[in-house]
């Protein structure tokens, strides 16, 4: 497929094209994010080729991304506030709600809507050149794309309200300590890592993949009782699919790798 974009490329690798590379291309503007290349992000996510498994999103140039382009932030009334918002909303959505796993490639800057895209992602790798902030406290704005429901999910309600209120930034050392990356590596690396990881989650079971990433979260907010019988329900779903089977029977017939350090 061709981006709705020229600031947004889309390439598939592996073997069966198996794994879907998304990049920012907005290097001369931080890969700021403007409205066309959240609708663009949006389309992308929305039609990716069936023999994609799982996605890497990356920037081009020295930054992942660095918010929201305020060259475009208008005089809107509150009405029109509320359906800008939405529309990322909608966006960031085929991210993290979509039909397979997200890893987001980090580095440089991760300010902003950087960092709400980055937290729609299910896997974050971070090299030693990223840094975090949401600056809008500091601007006279609020979060629209969905940061204020998706980083205190990673971080705390009390991390980022500092964040917001004192401006503070966070180095890729303590971004990685708070839970803002899962992974850290060294610079210029996060791009490398995030493809062989997306090599290893692409062998996994289509089903299990798109059980971890819709129903793992949703559980985690049920109460006990109402998470107990999602799980039930999603893992008899999950063990019912053909691959799924066919990997048991492996494993029983000592055809499969073991778990080892």
């Amino acid at each position: 497929m061709t981006p709705s974009s020229p600031d947004l490329s889309l390439t598939l690798t592996g073997d069966r094209q198996e794994i879907a590379h998304v990049r920012l291309r907005r290097p001369a503007k931080r890969n700021a994010l403007s409205d066309g290349l959240i609708l663009a992000i949006r389309d992308a996510f929305q039609n990716l080729p069936s023999s994609v498994r799982v996605a890497v999103i990356s920037g081009e140039g020295e930054h992942f991304c660095a918010g929201l382009d305020l060259s475009e932030l208008s005089e809107r009334d509150a009405s029109e506030g509320v359906f800008h918002s939405r529309m990322w909303h909608t966006a960031l959505d085929c991210v993290e709600k979509g039909r397979v796993p997200v890893i987001a490639a980090l580095h440089g800057a991760v300010v902003g809507g950087g960092l709400e895209l980055a937290s729609a992602c299910q896997i974050r790798v971070a090299d030693e050149s990223a840094f975090y902030a949401l600056p809008e406290g500091t601007r006279g704005i609020f979060v629209g794309g969905g940061g204020s429901v998706r980083v205190p999910r990673l971080i705390g309600v009390a991390r980022m309200t500092d964040m917001m209120l004192t401006g503070r930034v966070y180095n890729a050392t303590d971004g990685e300590r708070i839970g803002l990356s899962q992974y850290l590596v060294p610079q210029g690396q996060s791009l490398e890592k995030a493809l062989e990881l997306a090599a290893r989650i692409a062998t996994n079971a289509p089903m299990t993949n798109f059980a971890l990433m819709h129903a793992l979260p949703r559980i985690a907010e049920q109460p006990a009782d109402h998470g107990f019988f999602t799980e039930a329900l999603m893992a008899s779903i999950a063990q019912s699919a053909p691959e799924a089977k066919e990997r048991v029977r492996a494993f029983l017939e000592g055809k499969a790798a073991k778990v080892t350090k």
